[in-house]
């Protein structure tokens, strides 16, 4: 039988290559996506030696409007028979909206939200071909509150799960599975990234953060269950509960006062 791949974005490092390696030790191809080039090439090595399954990677910048057509040409040219989607890719800008420029943040819509659909739906056809399929979309705790300080990237997560959610309803009767993962703080770059250098801010992220490994484990768990929404970890749970319940104004305060605003 054909080996089956699974391609994941924003798989050089934090929770993309915590999943590449929970997909690898479960015996799928694995299919890198990021921007280094140097990175990817080195992981893609470590994986196949030591999981023995094939890799293939490609460097390329989801902020480019043609980045998921340029993925999917790639993948289809090699013949590689995906099965599963992990749409990891993301970052965020910590501040205030008018502190970064319009084609930054719209670069980072590209990325936490454009490429995301564009590569959803350019895959979807040849996802249905398949027995069973898959997609992972990596949102965010922030999905559930506005966030003042990370205010686009809290609004481009809220997109991902409700996008995330519809398609799995959309899907429901079809072979291919929609999971949308939602982790909290999680020991990755995303902080440094983000510009994020209020010092209350930083601690708080320490004190809660996840292992990606956990959450990779968490994550994989829940998309092979086919489940519609995943949230890893007790705290990120409780968050969620008490973002249903709470009034926003108190949301957003508290967010705010974490960032420094």
């Amino acid at each position: 039988m054909d080996k089956h791949y699974a391609l994941i974005t924003g798989a050089s490092k934090g929770i993309g290559k915590a999943i590449a390696a929970e997909l690898a030790q479960k015996g799928y191809g694995i299919l890198l996506v990021a921007r280094s080039a140097e990175l990817l090439e080195e992981y893609a090595t470590q994986l196949a030696a030591k999981y023995n399954v094939p890799t293939a990677y490609l460097a390329i910048d989801l902020a480019k409007p043609t980045s998921a057509n340029e993925i999917f040409n790639w993948s289809t040219s090699n013949g590689f028979k995906i099965s599963i989607l992990i749409n990891n890719a993301g970052y965020g800008l910590n501040g205030l909206i008018d502190d970064y420029t319009l084609e930054e943040h719209l670069q980072m819509m590209q990325v936490n939200m454009n490429s995301l659909v564009s590569l959803t739906y350019l895959f979807l056809p040849l996802l249905k071909k398949m027995e069973r399929a898959y997609i992972g979309n990596i949102a965010s705790g922030a999905a559930y509150q506005s966030v003042p300080g990370l205010n686009i990237y809290a609004a481009s997560k809220a997109f991902v799960l409700s996008f995330s959610r519809g398609l799995a309803y959309e899907l429901r009767k079809t072979n291919v599975r929609v999971t949308c993962v939602c982790p909290g703080a999680t020991d990755t770059q995303f902080a440094i990234r983000a510009n994020v250098t209020n010092e209350k801010a930083v601690k708080m992220a320490k004190k809660f953060n996840m292992n990606p490994v956990s959450v990779a484990k968490i994550s994989i768990k829940g998309i092979l269950a086919g489940k519609a929404e995943v949230v890893p970890g007790f705290i990120n749970k409780m968050a969620r509960f008490f973002a249903n319940i709470l009034p926003d104004k108190i949301l957003e305060k508290s967010a705010a006062d974490i960032y420094g605003l």
